[in-house]
C-alpha cells in the first residue's frame, strides 16, 4: 500500500511551500487509495512551539487535506531512537563521540586554513580513537555518530530529478543522536519513515543534499529505501527564494484575507506541477490527475496576481449562500448592521463578480450595511445645480413607484435624464454619492433596488432638496 507523510517542523506556520508539499503528498495517497500520515518533527528545541503546531493543524484542516494516522510526535518517541542507535553502535555502523564544541570549531577552522572543506574527521571512530590514545574526559557525555562509508558512493533514483549521485568522501560521520537523546533531523527521519512504513518521500528538493546520507542510514540498518520525490523550490516573481515579500505567509493569513481553501489548493497544485493547459480544476479532479513524473525539475514562481484572479473564478462560481455566511462576520467586525439592509444573499450575488476575495466582498457590500454619508468633497464635486432639481424629480417619481425592480428604477431614471437634458453619468454618479456615499458601484439600478425605496428617496431628499 502507498503510504506517504507530511513531516512539518513545528517553527512558525504552515507557509505556501509547506503546503504545496503537504498538498503532493496527500494528494499521491489519495489517488493510489494509499494512507497519508503527519508527523510533526518537533526535536528543535529551541524553536518549536504548541502555537506553532496548532498553526500547522489549522491550516491543514482549512485546506482540507485530511490525515490518515497520526499527528505522531517525535519527541513522543525518543526512547525509540535511543534503541535505533544502540542497535547501529553493536553493529558497527555508529559510535560514540566525545569531541567537545571547542575541538570541533578548532578542527574546522584548522581545516578552512589548510583550504580544507570544513568537516569532522573521525577522530572518535574506534579504531582512530585507539590509535591516537584518546579517552573521554571524566563525566563526557558522548553524542552518537553514524559511520559513514569512506569509498564508494552514494546512488538513488528521484522521481522527479532522475539518479543522483554523491561520492561517500563527501559526506562525514554526522550526528544521529545528541548528548540528551534527541535526535537529529536526518536520523529521526529515517527511523520515522522506517517505522511508519513510507514508500514515498515526497518533499521539497531543499531536502535532496540530506538524501544521500539518509540512504546510507537506510542501508546501514538492512531496510528497503523508500521512493524520493523532490518538488521545486518557489521563487518570487523576481527569482529570488520566496519570502514573506512575496506572499510567503501562513496559510490562514490567506483564510484572514479572503481567499477560498479550493482556490488555494489549486494554485499551489500548479506551482511545478501541470496538467497540460488546465488552469481551474477541483481538488477531486486533482486527484485524479496527479502523478510524479509531471512534477518540474524547474523552480516555481509565486505570482500574487494569478492567485487572486484564481480566487475571483471561485468567488464567480461559489454559492451565494456560502458566500454571504463567509462575509457576515466581516461585516459584523468592521461595524456594519445587517439587521433592516436587504438579504445579504442578493447582495453578494450582485457584488461577487467584481470581487477578487472575500475582504473585497465584505467590503463592498458595506455600503447596504453602514450609513456612509458623503464627503464635502464628493458633494461639492457632483451635486451640481443642474443635477440638483433633477435628482428632486426623481426622489419624487420613485417614491409613487409601483414596482420597485431593477427595470422599473432604470426607466425612470432614463426618463429624467433625458427630459433634464443631462448625459446618464451626470445624473447617476451624484446618485450613488447621495445613496451610498462613493462614486462608484456595480449597475445603478440594481444597487438602488437593493437598497430600498426608503433608503434611496431619503438620501435624495436629504441632500438634494
Amino acid at each position: 500500500m502507498i503510504r506517504t507523510r507530511f513531516a512539518p517542523s513545528p517553527t512558525g506556520f504552515l507557509h505556501v511551500g509547506g503546503a504545496r508539499t503537504a498538498l503532493f503528498s496527500w494528494a499521491f495517497a489519495r489517488k493510489h487509495a494509499g494512507k497519508f500520515i503527519l508527523r510533526i518533527e518537533d526535536t528543535d528545541l529551541d524553536r518549536s512551539t504548541d502555537a506553532s503546531v496548532q498553526a500547522i493543524l489549522d491550516g491543514m484542516r482549512w485546506l482540507g487535506l485530511d490525515w490518515d494516522e497520526g499527528p505522531y510526535h517525535q519527541m513522543h518517541r525518543l526512547d525509540r531512537y535511543r534503541e535505533v542507535a544502540e542497535q547501529l553502535i553493536r553493529e558497527g555502523n555508529a559510535y560514540h563521540c566525545y569531541c567537545s564544541k571547542e575541538e570541533l570549531d578548532a578542527m574546522r577552522e584548522a581545516q578552512r586554513a589548510r583550504g580544507e572543506k570544513p568537516r569532522y574527521d573521525g577522530r572518535w571512530r574506534p579504531e582512530n580513537a585507539k590509535a591516537l590514545g584518546l579517552a573521554p574526559a571524566p563525566g563526557a557525555r558522548p553524542i552518537v555518530r553514524f559511520r559513514n562509508p569512506l569509498e564508494g558512493a552514494v546512488t538513488f533514483l528521484d522521481l522527479v530529478k532522475g539518479p543522483i549521485t554523491v561520492a561517500n568522501a563527501e559526506l562525514d560521520d554526522l550526528v544521529i543522536l545528541r548528548a540528551d537523546g534527541v535526535p537529529t533531523y536526518n536520523f529521526g527521519v529515517v527511523v520515522d519513515d522506517l517505522d511508519m512504513r513510507i514508500t514515498h518521500v515526497i518533499r521539497g528538493d531543499d531536502h535532496v543534499n540530506n538524501t544521500p546520507r539518509q540512504v546510507n542510514i537506510f542501508r546501514a540498518l538492512g531496510a528497503e529505501l523508500p521512493h524520493f520525490a523532490h518538488a521545486p523550490m518557489i521563487l518570487g516573481a523576481d527569482g529570488e527564494r520566496l519570502s514573506k515579500r512575496h506572499g510567503a505567509v501562513s496559510v490562514m493569513q490567506y483564510a484572514d484575507d479572503g481567499f477560498l481553501p479550493e482556490a488555494l489548493l489549486n494554485y499551489l497544485a500548479r506551482l511545478g506541477w501541470s496538467h497540460g493547459d488546465a488552469e481551474l480544476f477541483a481538488k477531486e479532479k486533482f486527484i485524479d490527475w496527479f502523478d510524479l513524473g509531471h512534477i518540474s525539475r524547474s523552480p516555481a514562481q509565486f505570482n500574487p496576481d494569478k492567485l487572486r484572479w484564481l480566487n475571483q473564478q471561485y468567488l464567480k462560481a461559489a454559492d451565494d449562500g456560502r458566500l454571504a455566511h463567509a462575509v457576515v462576520p466581516r461585516i459584523e467586525r468592521d461595524g456594519g448592521t445587517l439587521a433592516g439592509g436587504p438579504p445579504l444573499e442578493r447582495v453578494v450575488a450582485l457584488l461577487k463578480e467584481r470581487s477578487e476575495t472575500l475582504a473585497q466582498l465584505a467590503d463592498e457590500a458595506m455600503m447596504f450595511y453602514r450609513n456612509r454619508e458623503p464627503s464635502a468633497q464628493l458633494l461639492a464635486e457632483h451635486l451640481t445645480p443642474e443635477v440638483k432639481p433633477a435628482l428632486a424629480e426623481l426622489a419624487t417619481r420613485l417614491e409613487g413607484l409601483g414596482d420597485w425592480s431593477a427595470d422599473a428604477i432604470n426607466a425612470e431614471v432614463q426618463v429624467v435624464a433625458k427630459a433634464r437634458g443631462l448625459k446618464m453619468p451626470r445624473l447617476a454618479i451624484p446618485l450613488r454619492v447621495l445613496v451610498f456615499g462613493v462614486a462608484h458601484t456595480p449597475a445603478l439600478s440594481a444597487v438602488l433596488a437593493l437598497a430600498g425605496r426608503q433608503r434611496v428617496v431619503g438620501r435624495i431628499r436629504q441632500y438634494a432638496q
